[in-house]
């Protein structure tokens, strides 16, 4: 019998007998709707395993490293963990995660680009080596505070998206790479390879052919200046699409062939966190107020696709941009949710806007969508919520807990991940893997409770 200290720190609730997805939405909505009506998230994770097979098959030779900060719940990382992919971790406490997990040092890499002195030496203390690094007075911390790391130069690329919305440059330009590697060299710290900075979703397949042409000529001024270049990272832009995903395939497999063939010995990865996680999780608020604001003419002008004389509605939920949509903050679009109650199909649709609940005026999720008109108590599905959405809160104005995540697999997905060598006993030892029972009366329930 297992001591308290061997529980598995979360449950599974696995998905049998026609069981889908939305059953447990609807259970936890008729259980929330009965108590505080909190916000919640139901992750599926069978879809992060579907997605890595779905980027084996496109892009079998590069190796996919996740990026924590996208979504850093423990079942995440365990699964990508026991798929066999490597970590890229921002800061102390995302290092300290995925060790918890025993993913070796060696498939760590430590890619905040402005590192904290104390946070560089708990990485050398740790034997996290691989560090990345875009200039030459972060190279100089890192030579003093972890002379063993091993760099990947962060290289901007021309074509890459610019950060401009938020005031932000990251990467060395190609006509500084010289002079950062040298430095590295006189300081005695090696260079190892290069990470290509793509900040964005990004579908032009071309950007990436830039920045592995960009990579290849760094690769040859490292070469040449004396040190052993093996890693080459094309960065990140995955969306989560299949059809981004065969895109960028098309266009980077050969450009990669070519400049980096197999016999040149160098491991090429990728950072597809949003791909993994993105459609993975779903994402329940409660509608906490409602109110007819006045129609702004200039948005009637531009935008708005309701007629002058029907109402707009204003309706604030229990979760906005300082917690689950912190991602609306740097520009993401937030998909228009569903409603969760039974609406006629010739109901009416009007103009409205979801807002978080800090009163902030920037606390805005969705704006000017067409919905059916809500009542307070009323729930709404965000699909695809996956990612960026469950980090620390960025304020402390509403002061609540993120929402809880419910973690469910289908049987079909479980016995698939068994067949690829993953299991409950072995690499999953977290896993609490329960059988998941839905009473008739909760499902009827759950769509007939009044608001």
């Amino acid at each position: 019998m297992k001591g308290i200290a061997d529980e598995p720190q979360y449950s599974v609730g696995l998905l049998e007998g026609g069981m889908a997805l939305c059953d447990v939405i609807d259970s936890h909505i008729y259980e929330q709707t009965l108590s505080e009506k909190n916000a919640f998230f139901v992750a599926d994770l069978g879809v992060i395993v579907r997605q890595h097979v779905c980027w084996r098959t496109h892009m079998a030779q590069i190796r996919p490293y996740y990026t924590v900060r996208c979504n850093s719940s423990p079942a995440v990382i365990e699964v990508l963990a026991a798929l066999g992919t490597g970590f890229l971790c921002t800061n102390k406490s995302e290092l300290e995660l995925v060790q918890s997990h025993g993913i070796p040092s060696e498939d760590i890499i430590y890619s905040g680009v402005c590192k904290q002195v104390s946070q560089i030496k708990y990485a050398a203390r740790n034997g996290i080596d691989l560090l990345v690094c875009d200039n030459e007075a972060e190279l100089r911390k890192i030579s003093r505070c972890h002379p063993s790391a091993k760099l990947l130069v962060l290289v901007s690329t021309e074509a890459s998206s610019p950060d401009d919305e938020i005031g932000m440059s990251f990467g060395c330009s190609l006509k500084d790479c010289r002079h950062l590697l040298e430095s590295a060299k006189e300081l005695g710290v090696q260079v190892v390879g290069v990470r290509s900075h793509i900040s964005s979703c990004c579908e032009d397949g071309q950007v990436y052919v830039h920045a592995i042409s960009d990579a290849r000529y760094v690769f040859d001024m490292g070469e040449e200046i004396g040190f052993n270049m093996k890693i080459l990272d094309i960065g990140g832009g995955f969306n989560g699409s299949e059809t981004q995903l065969e895109l960028i395939s098309s266009a980077v497999i050969s450009v990669v062939d070519l400049y980096f063939p197999p016999s040149a010995g160098v491991s090429i990865i990728a950072e597809p966190d949003s791909l993994f996680v993105s459609s993975a999780f779903t994402l329940a608020v409660n509608v906490i107020s409602k109110e007819v604001v006045a129609r702004d003419r200039q948005d009637l002008a531009n935008n708005d696709p309701s007629p002058n004389d029907e109402p707009e509605f204003q309706y604030c939920m229990n979760e906005g941009v300082y917690g689950s949509f912190a991602s609306k903050l740097s520009e993401t679009l937030i998909v228009v949710p569903s409603v969760h109650k039974n609406i006629p199909l010739d109901a009416p649709v009007f103009s409205s806007s979801l807002c978080g609940p800090s009163g902030d005026k920037l606390d805005q999720v969705v704006e000017h969508c067409l919905l059916p008109e809500l009542n307070i108590g009323d729930w709404l599905m965000f699909s695809h919520a996956g990612a960026y959405s469950l980090g620390q809160p960025l304020s402390t104005a509403t002061e609540s807990p993120p929402p809880p995540v419910y973690y469910v697999i289908s049987s079909r997905d479980w016995f698939e991940m068994q067949e690829t060598g993953i299991t409950h006993e072995g690499t999953l030892k977290n896993f609490s893997l329960v059988p998941y029972f839905l009473s008739s009366c909760q499902t009827e329930a759950a769509l007939s409770v009044p608001a």
